[in-house]
């Protein structure tokens, strides 16, 4: 009985132990089973008479019961392990399958492999290159980036002081262009009252519809500035010149303030740290409308410039600050900069050429203060605008009855004659002859 007991009791032991390796197997294969990155194979024997019970199949399947180790593991869970045994013995045999090498890590990309190279993409200020971030270039936007870093990463400058340098370098490369219109500028000054003379009579004709006056008075007022050395198309040339800069400076430093250059945004100075946003005390777009209109101002007077054909061009450069102010109070803080400076650099300049010493040196000549008897009657703004109106219908006029007179000449030479007489003098006609009894007689000669 006891023996009976004790075998109940192993065999118990060993169920236990084949459920519980049957659990542990199964959730290791469900883990595993996704990962298909190795495969073991199990191999399970049983040794002496099947079992005297009847019990489960799930569990008595040969292949199905495993031990983690040999016979001495086998022996601590109770199961006999001795050959011919009456009851169930179970012998642990693991083969291991030989599993792939696991991949030796990535390796860093060589400096210069496929055009990549890493110090390319930061500069010598440790922050990423224009290059790297789309900016920069050969063209006229992209030089001034190029020009921008240039300053900013070798001299270890803040972004405002490398615009404000970039401005000032740019402004004297173009100074000798100042100083040529300055020249221009004194030389139409000291020779206004005649030439507004000869610019009256040739209006005067014009209007009078005598072209042979005209052209005669404008052949006089070009032989005239030929030896005076005058051209008015020199006062553009400061203008024509700065026009391309200040666009490419414009829009070079909007794409830097879009973009943006990480380092732009602490680069500022006083209140306007960040130079991609626009000035939120809005005292930047009212220092460059206040700049430009004291360089509009002070640059006309010192020119002299205030004839009549100059006024209304004056107070449309009088208007400029005020319409601009609307749509500069969104521009970032880097644009804005770049004009305060370069309108502050034309004030410095001008203020520069005043200086007698200075007008000497360059040979530019004295501004002469003419009388008013000695010019022109100046006309108002409205009395301006009138008289170009009015010229402009009169010389309208004039081309129409040119036009008129050219077809009607033409009509004349290709149509037919026009009868201008009472008869036709090509037909001969008889002439009437009187009857002799009804012919005069000539009374006769007197005797004296």
């Amino acid at each position: 009985m006891e023996k009976m007991l004790a075998h109940r009791m192993q065999l118990w032991r060993t169920t236990n132990t084949a459920v519980a390796l049957q659990s542990i197997t199964g959730r290791w294969a469900a883990q595993n089973s996704s990962v298909g990155r190795r495969d073991l194979h199990q191999q399970r024997f049983i040794r002496g008479s099947p079992l005297p019970l009847a019990v489960s199949g799930k569990w008595l399947n040969p292949h199905q019961l495993r031990f983690a180790s040999g016979g001495a593991a086998a022996a601590a869970a109770g199961v006999n392990t001795a050959p011919g045994g009456e009851f169930m013995q179970a012998v642990s045999t693991t083969k291991l399958v030989d599993l792939p090498d696991i991949p030796a890590a990535p390796t860093p990309p060589v400096l210069g492999t496929n055009g990549i190279d890493v110090m390319e993409a930061v500069n010598a200020a440790g922050e990423p290159t224009f290059a790297s971030i789309g900016l920069g270039g050969w063209s006229p936007i992209g030089i001034v980036q190029n020009c921008m870093e240039f300053l900013h990463c070798t001299w270890d400058l803040p972004w405002w002081g490398a615009i404000a340098i970039g401005t000032l370098v740019v402004r004297t490369i173009i100074f000798p262009l100042v100083i040529v219109a300055q020249r221009n500028s004194a030389k139409m000054n000291n020779n206004m009252p005649q030439m507004q003379m000869l610019q009256l009579k040739m209006t005067e004709a014009r209007q009078s519809g005598n072209a042979i006056e005209s052209a005669r008075y404008a052949q006089e007022m070009m032989l005239f500035m030929k030896e005076k050395g005058v051209n008015p198309l020199k006062n553009m040339v400061v203008p024509l010149a700065q026009a391309p800069l200040f666009i490419s400076f414009f829009m070079g430093l909007r794409q830097m303030a879009n973009t943006p250059v990480d380092s732009m945004r602490d680069g500022g100075l006083f209140w306007f740290t960040d130079l991609t946003l626009a000035d939120p005390y809005y005292l930047l777009p009212m220092i460059t409308s206040a700049t430009l209109y004291l360089t509009i101002e002070i640059g006309t007077d010192s020119a002299r410039l205030s004839a009549a054909n100059m006024n209304t061009m004056k107070y449309v450069l009088r208007a400029l600050p005020i319409v601009i102010f609307p749509f500069t109070m969104n521009f970032p803080a880097a644009i804005l900069t770049y004009w305060a400076c370069s309108n502050f650099i034309s004030l410095g300049q001008v203020a520069l050429l005043r200086i007698p010493s200075v007008r000497d040196y360059f040979k530019i000549e004295k501004m002469q203060t003419h009388k008013p008897s000695a010019l022109p009657p100046k006309k108002g703004f409205v009395g301006g605008m009138k008289e170009s109106w009015d010229n402009m219908k009169i010389t309208k006029e004039i081309e129409e009855r040119q036009r008129l007179d050219e077809i009607r000449f033409a009509k004349a030479g290709k149509g037919p004659l026009v009868k201008t007489f009472k008869y036709d003098p090509t037909k001969i006609t008889k002439t009437a002859t009187a009857e002799p009894h009804m012919r005069l007689k000539e009374p006769p000669n007197e005797q004296r």
